[in-house]
C-alpha cells in the first residue's frame, strides 16, 4: 500500500510554528531577548537561532522542511510564495496552521529577515543608547518596563522616563503588578508618567542622540530627551487571509481588534475552512498574547490535525488560564506573576520574586532546546 504524503503547512516560525514551516526570517527570532540585547552589548548574536536543528532527531525528519519564504496570499487549498520552492511559487496544502503573530516596533521586533542585518541593527541601537544621556520609552507594557529597568541598572547615570497611556503599567494584570513595578522604578530612579501618550512626529524621532529635543505628550506637556524608544504594542499580521472569501462579514477577522476568529478547536470560525487553523498571537482567543499560551495552542492544533487526517472530528480545545508572565526587572531581579484564578475562587495574584537573572537571559539553553548543540562560542554567530 502506498502512503500519499499530505502537506501540513505552518505559516510563521516563532514560538508556536512547526512540518512544512514557511518563515521569511533566516533564523528563529528569540523575541524575549531583544529588549535586553538592544541595550546590553556582546550578546546580540545569540538572539537569532538557526532552524537547522528544528526537525533533527525525528524518525520522519526527511518529510519535514523549513522554507525560507514569505507567504503572499492564503488560498483555500494553496499558498502563494514570494519566491520559488522546488520550482514553484505555489504550495498546495491539506491542512494549514496560521501562526503569523503580530508586528512589534523595533527593537522589540526586527524588520530584517537575515541574521547579519538584524545583529547590526541591535548593535547600532546599543550605540545610540550608550550615547544618550536621557531616554524616553513610549509604552508601559512588558517591553517598555523591561527596557526601562535594564537601562537604569546597566546605565545608572542616565535619565530614564516611561510614558504609559493607561493609569497603570501592565494593565492586563492585577493591580499589584503595577504596584510592584512602580516600587522597582522608584528604587532605580525611573520616572513614570501615566494617563497620556507620546505624540510621534510624521517623520519620527531623531536617532543620533546628538542633542536634546522635546517630546510632545497628548496632555499638552513636553519631556526633554535625547532618545525615544517605541514600545507601543502589537499589530496583528492578518493580511494573509485576504485570499479567503468569508461566508459572512466578520467571519474571518474580528473587526474590533484585527485578530483571526477561531473556534475553541482553533479551526477558523468561518465554516468554509475547517482545515485551516490559527493559533498564537494572531488568533482571537481572548487569552493572553504570550509564548506559553501559544505553545499550548500548538499542541491543540497538532491533535486536531491528527484527528482530521484520521477522518475524525477535532475535539481538542485550548484552555483559558489566567494571564501570567515571567519578566525581568533588571539584570538579575526577575519575577513570576500570575493573575488570580477567579474560577477557583482566588482573589490574590501569585508572585514569585527571584535574583537569578543572567546577562544573556539564559538564551544558550534555548539553542540546545532548538536542536543546536554548541561546542564552540563561535557557533552562536552562525
Amino acid at each position: 500500500m502506498t502512503t500519499v504524503l499530505k502537506n501540513v503547512v505552518v505559516v510563521g516560525g516563532s514560538y508556536v510554528g512547526r512540518v512544512l514551516l514557511i518563515e521569511p526570517h533566516s533564523h528563529f527570532h528569540h523575541l524575549f531577548t531583544f529588549p535586553r540585547f538592544a541595550i546590553v552589548p556582546g550578546q546580540e548574536h545569540k538572539a537569532f537561532i538557526p532552524y537547522s536543528g528544528l526537525f533533527s532527531g525525528l524518525p520522519n525528519a526527511a518529510n519535514h522542511a523549513v522554507i525560507q519564504a514569505r507567504v503572499v496570499t492564503v488560498h483555500p487549498r494553496h499558498l502563494d510564495l514570494d519566491r520559488e520552492w522546488q520550482g514553484s511559487k505555489q504550495l498546495p496544502y491539506e491542512y494549514l496552521a496560521l501562526a503569523t503573530g503580530t508586528t512589534l516596533a523595533e527593537p522589540a521586533g526586527m524588520k530584517h529577515d537575515e541574521k547579519a542585518a538584524a545583529v547590526q541593527y541591535l548593535q547600532r541601537h546599543q550605540d545610540a543608547v550608550k550615547r544618550a544621556k536621557s531616554i524616553l520609552i513610549a509604552g508601559g507594557g512588558a517591553v517598555g518596563v523591561q527596557m526601562a529597568t535594564d537601562l537604569k541598572e546597566y546605565y545608572p547615570d542616565k535619565k530614564v522616563t516611561v510614558v504609559q497611556s493607561r493609569a497603570r503599567v501592565m494593565p492586563q494584570f492585577h493591580e499589584k503588578f503595577h504596584e510592584l513595578i512602580a516600587k522597582r522604578f522608584a528604587e532605580l530612579g525611573i520616572t513614570l508618567i501615566t494617563g497620556t501618550r507620546v505624540v510621534v512626529p510624521p517623520t519620527g524621532f531623531p536617532t543620533d542622540a546628538a542633542k536634546p529635543f522635546d517630546v510632545q505628550l497628548t496632555n499638552g506637556t513636553t519631556v526633554p530627551t535625547e532618545l525615544v524608544i517605541l514600545a507601543t504594542g502589537q499589530r496583528p499580521n492578518n493580511g494573509l487571509v485576504a485570499g479567503l472569501e468569508p461566508s459572512s462579514p466578520g467571519s474571518l477577522i474580528n473587526p474590533e481588534n484585527g485578530f483571526v476568529r477561531v473556534r475553541p478547536t482553533l479551526q477558523l470560525l468561518d465554516p468554509k475552512y475547517p482545515h485551516i487553523f490559527a493559533l498564537g498571537d494572531i488568533a482571537d482567543t481572548g487569552v493572553q498574547k504570550a509564548a506559553r499560551p501559544g505553545m499550548g495552542q500548538a499542541a491543540v492544533v497538532a491533535k486536531n490535525v491528527r484527528a482530521l487526517i484520521d477522518g475524525k472530528e477535532p475535539t481538542e480545545t485550548y484552555v483559558k488560564n489566567p494571564a501570567a508572565i515571567h519578566m525581568t526587572l533588571g539584570m538579575k531581579y526577575n519575577v513570576i506573576f500570575r493573575n488570580p484564578n477567579e474560577a477557583e475562587g482566588q482573589t490574590e495574584p501569585t508572585i514569585v520574586e527571584k535574583q537569578d537573572g543572567q546577562e544573556d537571559m539564559a538564551v544558550e539553553g534555548f539553542w540546545e532546546r532548538s536542536g543546536i548543540k554548541v561546542n564552540n562560542p563561535q557557533q552562536y554567530h552562525l
